[in-house]
């Protein structure tokens, strides 16, 4: 069996040995070398480089599954180190890399069989190798620093299938990872994960919702253009039945959207070993009493949050005025910029966050402010004090506010004859079609309107001057901010790609400028 470097020192033979691992950073991979010396003297296994707890009781998880290959480490001085040594450390997936370095450091296997190869994988006690997470953008990191190999845990198979460029091999323990190394057995080659696309599934179809035509119109809108929504009525008007709706009329996953969001659930360890790749746009919906770390991310070792794990998906926040003000807080600069950046004292985490967020509250604190048949309770103060709960700037980030008057009983009791919700989406497709050839043929980074800047979208929506005469009478009157202006614009843009229309014109405006009426009404 080839050796590893050995050297002496003090008569004593010195293996030495590396290997390459990663952690995951947010979603950005950073390398790990792991260093290891083992020596014949007094037994020890001392691990050094920022490791947090999980990293350091690989000493324990290592020796048993050595001890499985009648590896016994009584005999050795043991020294790993991980570098960069001021980087933290945190998680199981080192194990695999400490294990077969220190191998190569005794002798066991050659050095040189792990340079070039990327290690991941958890390791049981009995040696069998256990998934892990983070696996996609660690793959895509290992190819991006010109490693041209990979071994991870065979459960992880599917997930590793959606990397390109690199030769990833399954191991299900680590004694196959050892044959393979040795050239005795050849692990299989991670086939490549077939993406399926599916419309994303919903309980509710729009079929079933009754009356409330105009918030149905403003549902197809915001999902033709990812639009943000808010939904202002009293309770039971179909606020929350619509908003689940909504993800029955997206268009599905592109395979470059769901790269992008299994990589975000596969970091926060809620990608299935046996699922691979997400194949329909997510739905978040957490309950109020979430917080902000929860919403938008963070914790001592950086985790997405809601916003980054509803990314290419619906972000439903139910009850919006019950949220706490600081994570509603949060929110405002993802919603500006699509990202998350979570800052640490010892590293900055990014993580992707563009969802549709759909937000439904009640006009007051008892629900029945404005009802045409109940009264309210609620004093004008403890309206205004409820209103205060949602901020000028957030509400602001909101493209389309649409008010949800109680359902009439006639509609109720009338036979079902609403669109469907496939009806719908195959209107949905069609205009976002159309958004993505226009951002194709005109260099847009932005493929649906939401995302259009400022000069994409004065290329995009030229308005002839009916249109923009309108459109500034309305910023004036309803006291519009030039982020509000934009959305407007945005909006019409999208109403007449659901039309059909190649030109914005003054109709378009107009119904876009009927989803900001409510500006001054809720953020006074």
């Amino acid at each position: 069996m080839p050796h590893g470097a050995v050297t002496l020192v003090q008569g004593h033979p010195l293996g030495l040995a590396a290997a390459a691992a990663s952690v995951v950073v947010g979603l950005e991979a950073r390398p790990i070398h792991v260093e290891v010396c083992s020596s014949r003297g007094p037994s020890f296994f001392q691990l050094v480089g920022l490791a947090e707890a999980a990293v350091r009781e690989a000493r324990v998880r290592v020796a048993s599954a050595l001890a499985g290959l009648d590896v016994l480490l009584d005999e050795y001085a043991v020294t790993v180190n991980l570098a960069p040594a001021d980087l933290r450390k945190a998680g199981a997936t080192l194990d695999l890399a400490i294990a077969l370095g220190l191998l190569a450091a005794l002798g066991r296997i050659d050095t040189r069989a792990l340079e070039g190869t990327l290690l991941l994988g958890e390791l049981g006690l009995d040696g069998s190798l256990r998934p892990v997470r983070g696996l996609l953008p660690q793959l895509d990191g290992a190819r991006q620093r010109g490693l041209a190999r990979a071994i991870v845990p065979a459960q992880n198979a599917r997930e590793a299938g959606i990397a390109r460029g690199l030769d990833v091999r399954l191991a299900p323990t680590l004694a196959r990872a050892v044959e393979h190394l040795s050239g005795r057995r050849s692990l299989p080659v991670a086939l490549p994960t077939e993406f399926v696309p599916v419309p994303t599934t919903s309980r509710t179809d729009l079929a079933d919702v009754r009356g409330q035509a105009s918030a149905r119109r403003a549902l197809e809108i915001a999902a033709a253009g990812s639009h943000n929504l808010l939904f202002i009525g009293p309770p039971g008007s179909g606020k929350t039945l619509l908003a689940r709706a909504l993800p029955g009329i997206l268009p599905p996953l592109e395979f470059e959207e769901a790269v992008e969001a299994t990589s975000i659930h596969s970091v926060a360890g809620l990608l299935q070993p046996e699922q691979g790749i997400v194949n329909e746009r997510p739905f978040r919906a957490p309950h109020h009493s979430v917080s902000e770390a929860g919403l938008v991310g963070g914790g001592d070792v950086p985790r997405p949050g809601e916003v980054s794990l509803a990314h290419h998906g619906v972000l439903f926040l139910d009850e919006l005025a019950e949220f706490r003000r600081g994570a509603l807080e949060a929110l405002r600069q993802p919603l500006e910029d699509g990202v998350v950046c979570i800052a640490r004292a010892r590293a900055r985490a990014w993580f992707p966050a563009r969802p549709l967020l759909v937000g439904a509250v009640n006009p007051c604190p008892c629900g029945y402010f404005s009802h045409p048949r109940r009264r309210c309770t609620c004093s004008e103060e403890t309206r205004q004090r409820y209103r205060a709960r949602l901020s000028g700037p957030l509400v602001d980030r909101l493209d389309i506010h649409v008010p949800v008057p109680p359902v009439e009983v006639s509609a109720l009791t009338a036979p079902r004859h609403g669109e469907s919700s496939q009806a719908v989406r195959t209107r949905v497709n069609r205009a976002r079609a159309v958004q993505r050839d226009r951002a194709t043929a005109l260099g847009f980074t932005g493929r649906v309107n939401s995302a259009l800047s400022g000069r994409e979208l004065e290329r995009a929506a030229p308005l002839d001057r009916t249109s923009q005469r309108l459109l500034e009478v309305a910023a004036d009157k309803l006291g519009l901010s030039a982020r509000a202006f934009v959305k407007v614009l945005r909006v019409a843009r999208t109403i007449a790609d659901l039309e059909g229309e190649e030109r914005v014109r003054q109709p378009h405006v107009a119904e876009a400028i009927q989803g900001r009426l409510l500006d001054r009404e809720i953020a006074r």
